[in-house]
């Protein structure tokens, strides 16, 4: 596993982003785990954050595209964090655009943060996690709807790895139904190869009971 994997898992559960317990998906499944990207809170993590990001971003689609869009809210700051550290790390000067919820009709008018997207734009989106693939269907209109652009792929913080409305992976499933070439910072077999009866801090936090947990979610909702 690539040292940058092992650090963002690790740097996940400092920052209570990544929980084990009982929660429950936007996608109304019940899991043993859950990812809250709503838990990086300064500064000095969304500038980490960023990084991480950056670094997956850079291994898939490169630098030759021109906007990273972040869908609202949460993809709001995350493609803040990203475009800066695309600029630091690599000197990619990639406009950032997020949508708002509600169309501004006053002053700077419309339903776009940041750049606009332009005739002939290659667009990345960039988000948490996707577990179902159903917030991408509500983000590809919003943007094809702004200008004749590209949207060549999505990256999401880390890939949950389970079936979307049938029975391939949801990042498989938006890969075949919109032809987009998808990425995660990490996967959840990383996560848990990562930490599984390995102490972190002095702490096991994926123990055979957990990790019993964990498999019993990937028989039901894994990809057979």
């Amino acid at each position: 596993m690539d040292a940058y994997k092992s650090e963002f898992i690790e740097f996940m559960i400092d920052a209570t982003v990544l929980k084990f317990g009982d929660f429950t998906t936007k996608s109304g499944r019940k899991t043993p785990f859950f990812v809250n990207t709503g838990f990086y809170r300064t500064g000095s993590q969304l500038r980490r954050l960023g990084g991480y990001y950056a670094e997956a971003i850079k291994n898939t689609f490169g630098t030759e595209f021109d906007v990273l869009f972040g869908p609202a809210y949460k993809g709001i700051p995350l493609s803040v964090a990203a475009s800066m550290a695309m600029s630091e790390k690599y000197d990619a000067d990639i406009r950032y655009c997020s949508n708002r919820k509600e169309v501004k009709d006053h002053g700077d008018k419309g339903i776009l943060l940041g750049s606009p997207i332009n005739d002939g734009d290659k667009v990345v989106i960039i988000e948490d996690v996707t577990t179902a693939g159903t917030s991408i269907q509500e983000t590809l209109p919003i943007i094809k709807a702004q200008a004749d652009c590209e949207v060549v792929g999505l990256v999401v913080s880390v890939d949950r790895m389970e079936r979307g409305t049938g029975e391939k992976s949801a990042l498989a499933e938006i890969e075949e139904k919109y032809g987009l070439k998808t990425t995660a910072i990490v996967t959840m077999a990383e996560v848990v190869e990562h930490l599984y009866n390995k102490p972190y801090k002095g702490q096991v936090v994926i123990d055979d009971t957990l990790k019993a947990a964990i498999d019993a979610y990937y028989e039901q909702y894994g990809v057979k």
